[in-house]
């Protein structure tokens, strides 16, 4: 994704450990893609990455989905608890537009954090951090 992300993709961001179960949610962002895992016996996609299906106990699959969102909730932080972060951020639960009740925590970027609306549409940019690529949302 070719937009630029703010000054939030400088900070410093305490990374994931990578597994067999999480590694393509946090490395699909290489190719561009924001994989989600999806069960292949009941179709549910499901967020945070687990072994099995939490609704069927299906086998699971991840699968590239559209990137696209809504912001469900979010937070704007104005304190400096950590120095090298800059003030304001933006901390968000978005909903994928492939299912209800499918939801990513995220920050929201590229955005003035005054102007943000519960139900603003937005898509997935990814931050570049070596072998993980943060998955962040920018208002559309």
């Amino acid at each position: 994704m070719a937009d630029d992300l703010d000054a939030l993709a400088d900070a410093p961001r305490i990374l994931p450990p990578l597994g067999d179960v999480n590694r393509p949610f946090w490395t699909g962002g290489a190719r561009g893609e924001l994989l989600i895992q999806r069960c292949q016996s009941c179709d549910r996609y499901q967020h945070p990455p687990a072994s099995r299906c939490l609704e069927c106990g299906g086998e699971v699959e991840a699968v590239a989905v559209s990137g696209r969102g809504a912001v469900y909730t979010f937070t704007v932080n104005r304190h400096p608890f950590n120095p090298a972060v800059p003030v304001p951020y933006v901390i968000a639960i978005v909903e994928l537009a492939e299912q209800q009740d499918l939801r990513v925590p995220t920050n929201l970027v590229n955005c003035d954090p005054d102007a943000l609306e519960v139900g603003m549409p937005v898509h997935v940019l990814f931050e570049d951090r070596g072998e993980i690529f943060v998955p962040v949302f920018a208002p559309d």
